[in-house]
């Protein structure tokens, strides 16, 4: 008699269980976005996601959940329900918490739904910066140490890999890294004359460049941007970067592993399509951003090449806290 009530039992959970993932979604998703209001994170979920509802028939609540470098919504997501009502909205961030000791958790412990796009990063001044690129720049610094002030985003955000380039390929600068919960905070702040420099991305900074509210100093790329085709590639002015790029962030959409396949199914051809949307393809065209809408194995290996590459940058530059070799990072070979 107990065999047969725990068979059944079980029977229930698993018909429960199919139907939860026939039926979904069934309730509202939650979309928890790694950084704060404004920033390019937040602008690619907010412009994807409304698209990827129609296709769900459901809806999505995003909201930001900010600090510890994004870790803070990364640790929250994965201690939800693995049922893809929760989605975690993120960066590039995560792939480097183990390296940079910033948690035990990154994206080996998600799905990717959808990697959407690649961000090219820029280096952008105040206005009334008194140098107009970025070898202007460089002669500043080391005519005034200590004293110009860099926008950062904490350990394993971009600028911390961009300065990791710098340091990397210039020798160490003497600067004043000023810390803000996302780049959409410190392009506001370098618009307002508190700091002078930021690393950003492209698509984040490409509206205050054409308004006239910061100045352009290089693409961090080996070549122009047609967005920008004024712009010079960094390699303009130090061929030593020809070691680190191309180089980019990028935005995915996540869920926690152990989500059933079917509902990771679901939402992954909901973001596709929602990828596909004209206005969403013009935005991310507008803002310089490169489109890729990859899931699955093909996802799988990007995000495994760009830990790879860009952890042992951070290894390089001495900015790691453990070798990426403890967690079977492999250096990339030349």
């Amino acid at each position: 008699m107990k065999r047969f009530i725990i068979g059944a039992a079980s029977a229930l959970v698993l018909g429960v269980s199919a139907a939860g993932a026939q039926d979904y979604p069934s309730k509202e998703i939650q979309g928890i976005i790694q950084w704060g209001a404004g920033g390019s994170t937040d602008t690619v979920m907010r412009s994807v996601t409304p698209h990827a509802e129609e296709v769900l028939k459901g809806t999505v609540v995003m909201q930001n959940m900010t600090g510890g470098v994004g870790a803070i919504a990364l640790n929250h997501v994965a201690t939800q329900a693995a049922d893809g009502y929760t989605l975690l909205m993120g960066a590039e961030n995560p792939l480097l918490y183990k390296v940079m000791g910033l948690g035990d958790k990154d994206y080996s412990d998600f799905i990717p739904v959808n990697i959407l796009a690649r961000g090219t990063p820029i280096l952008v001044a105040n206005p009334a910066a008194p140098f107009d690129d970025y070898a202007g720049m460089i002669a500043y610094i080391k005519e005034h140490p200590g004293e110009l002030r860099v926008g950062a985003t904490g350990p394993g955000g971009l600028p911390s890999v961009v300065t990791a380039m710098i340091n990397t390929v210039e020798g160490k600068m003497d600067v004043i890294s000023v810390p803000y919960d996302g780049d959409g905070p410190a392009l506001t702040a370098l618009q307002g004359g508190a700091i002078d420099v930021m690393p950003a991305v492209l698509g984040a900074a490409i509206e205050g460049i054409r308004a006239g509210k910061m100045k352009p100093l290089a693409v961090f790329d080996v070549k122009a941007n047609d967005k920008l085709p004024e712009v010079k590639p960094v390699t303009d002015f130090n061929a030593g970067y020809n070691t680190y790029l191309p180089w980019g962030p990028f935005f995915g959409v996540f869920v926690a592993k152990g989500t059933p396949d079917d509902v990771v199914a679901k939402l992954s051809a909901a973001y596709a399509e929602g990828a596909k949307a004209p206005d969403f393809v013009e935005l991310m065209d507008n803002r310089g951003f490169s489109m890729l809408s990859i899931s699955g194995a093909e996802a799988e290996a990007f995000l495994a090449k760009w830990q790879q590459g860009t952890t042992w940058l951070l290894q390089d530059a001495g900015l790691t806290k453990a070798s990426p070799e403890e967690f079977g990072i492999a250096r990339p070979s030349k």
